[in-house]
């Protein structure tokens, strides 16, 4: 598709575009037949206005002036409702085609494994689902129907001109190579145009999203200044990039209407020196309607490269998205085991993966945790604790051995199946701008309120949800920031209690937490590890002691295993790595 966007016009990306049309087909069909009609009433009018003006006033026959008169009106009318539901329903089908595509874009995107996130954009994918899916939209509303019918008014109008005065129309015809010399040159600068606008657009989205997202860092360093100024510099590639696209407009559109111009000139003085010749008689009311014709003509060959550059920004913008859309970056989901009872049986067998190829993360690691034991993982930064859970949620695939669960490798379960049985607690919570309640069920319908509050006494947050202005239906705003660390923890604790889950797994940070949530932090772990399997990442000397087995990972790879106390009689890098970091806890 890349090779293609470089091209006027591409009819493959056309196509599957109008494929999206299908389910409106008979607004399509509608929209086609107004623009139909629109063509031969602007070729009428001036027809009838020739016919006044040689028939009706320069005879001076009034009834023959009411009546063409009365004819006129009506097809005026006629012009108008025809514009009115020409217009309504191109930008409804526009409308309903970038709704029906913005929706397969996001659930495409739902289905991507981490990785294409990681090496994404943030911004740039906001982009192509919202900007670049309105100027889509443009192609059907602004674009393509538009300058289909302007095409086949222009058709009409030459026919009719033709029709008329042969001769005059070919003076008019003579001077139309100027227009569409031009109007060439015109559409292949802005189709260069665009695209830089487009990416620059996206740049914009890009470096405004990660900012904002990341303010709290850029003025803990007091880098105000210095993003400032790299802003500065990206707007103003973004304003350049749209002033070449100004330029070309002021150069084209005073160009096309001096030549529209000359064109009446010509036809007025050609006129009357006929008139003068007396080689045609009933010149004047010919005059009018060519002058009319000229506009016509002349005026959709200059809206035509407009409304070319709104096709072609979304012929770019429909390049991105579709580029999106084949993307297969998908985690594939060809399992077919549906278990609806997991015991918890987890066994990694010389499981390798590595995030960037040829460079290893996971070195051949295996473990075995049984049904209802509570595993705790440690080891130091950059060990590779984490990626074992992101491995066991099949949010990477890994690159050779095998992770089963209950003696079922999780390639073989279906993906919904697998991720339902188990729950994830981050470090790093995430929360929906929404209410306590809706980022704990998530909105499944099948987690009342009455269950969440239930859960919420068992593991002993109830109370501190009730405190809160509103309890359970409190806003906790975008990423949840109306909550302390400590709370959002909570909260995607009782979240996961509530999946109730056969596989639990925790990153269990409290380095930033309060002594009064670390304790209730400590209370809700107890409980939700409680009779489930569950692997812990574990930062806390109570929690690791707790641990039916402990494992302990050095560079991708595990280095011992046992218990609490059989690590620290060997005096091996478990006994390191406590007397570093946990012993002066244990004193505490």
């Amino acid at each position: 598709m890349d090779k293609n966007s470089g091209k006027a016009f591409d009819i493959r990306l056309f196509r599957r575009l109008l494929a999206h049309t299908r389910p409106y087909r008979l607004t399509f069909y509608g929209v086609a037949l107004a623009a139909i009609l629109l063509s031969v009433f602007a070729a009428i009018g001036p027809y009838i206005l020739r016919i006044i003006v040689d028939e009706a006033i320069v005879v001076a026959d009034g009834e023959k002036l009411l009546n063409l008169s009365v004819i006129m009106l009506v097809v005026l009318l006629a012009q108008v409702i025809s514009q009115l539901l020409f217009n309504y329903y191109a930008n409804w089908l526009g409308e309903s085609v970038i709704k029906d595509v913005r929706i397969n874009l996001f659930k495409h995107m739902l289905g991507f494994r981490m990785k294409y996130f990681d090496n994404s954009s943030l911004g740039v994918l906001v982009t192509r689902a919202v900007a670049d899916m309105q100027r889509i939209g443009e192609i059907f509303s602004q674009g393509f129907f538009v300058i289909v019918a302007d095409l086949l008014k222009m058709i009409a109008a030459a026919g009719m001109m033709l029709y008329l005065n042969w001769r005059l129309a070919l003076i008019v015809f003579a001077i139309l190579p100027v227009i569409l010399y031009a109007t060439r040159l015109f559409q292949k600068a802005m189709k260069v145009a665009f695209i830089d606008v487009r990416a620059q657009v996206s740049n914009l989205n890009s470096f405004v999203q990660e900012r904002i997202t990341g303010m709290k860092v850029v003025q803990l360093f007091t880098r105000e200044r210095t993003e400032s100024e790299n802003f500065r510099k990206i707007n103003e590639k973004h304003q350049n990039a749209w002033l070449k696209t100004v330029w070309y407009n002021s150069i084209f559109f005073p160009i096309a209407e001096i030549v529209s111009s000359v064109a009446i000139g010509l036809v007025v003085w050609y006129g009357g020196l006929q008139n003068v010749a007396n080689i045609s008689v009933d010149i004047a009311g010919t005059i009018f309607a060519f002058i009319m014709y000229i506009e016509i003509l002349f005026r959709p060959l200059r809206q035509i490269a407009d409304k070319f550059n709104t096709l072609q920004m979304g012929m770019v913008a429909a390049n991105r998205v579709f580029k999106i859309l084949d993307t297969e970056s998908n985690i594939q989901d060809r399992g077919t085991v549906v278990k609806e009872d997991v015991r918890g049986d987890l066994k990694f067998s010389n499981v390798r993966f590595g995030y960037v190829e040829d460079e290893e993360v996971l070195h051949g690691i295996s473990f075995e945790v049984k049904a209802g034991q509570t595993v705790a993982i440690v080891g130091a930064t950059g060990a590779g604790k984490s990626t074992i859970i992101n491995l066991l949620n099949r949010f990477y695939e890994i690159d050779s051995g095998s992770i089963l669960v209950d003696d079922v490798d999780i390639k073989d379960f279906k993906l919904a199946s697998l991720r339902s049985k188990i729950a994830v607690v981050l470090q790093d919570v995430f929360l929906f701008a929404d209410t306590i309640a809706n980022n704990i069920s998530l909105k499944n319908p099948s987690v009342t309120l009455d269950h969440i509050k239930a859960a919420a006494k068992e593991i002993g947050v109830d109370e501190f949800i009730s405190s809160l202005p509103g309890g359970y239906q409190y806003n906790v705003k975008e990423r949840g920031t109306m909550l302390s660390s400590g709370q959002r923890q909570l909260v995607a604790f009782l979240r996961a209690y509530v999946s109730d889950p056969s596989i639990l797994v925790l990153d269990e940070a409290t380095s930033s937490v309060d002594t009064y949530s670390e304790q209730l932090i400590q209370k809700a772990t107890d409980k939700i590890t409680e009779g489930r399997t569950s692997i812990i990442i574990a930062h806390r000397l109570a929690t690791i002691k707790k641990a039916d087995k402990i494992i302990v990972m050095d560079a991708g790879n595990i280095v011992e295993t046992g218990t609490h106390k059989e690590l620290l009689k060997r005096g091996g890098y478990y006994r390191k790595l406590y007397e570093a970091q946990f012993m002066a806890e244990e004193v505490a």
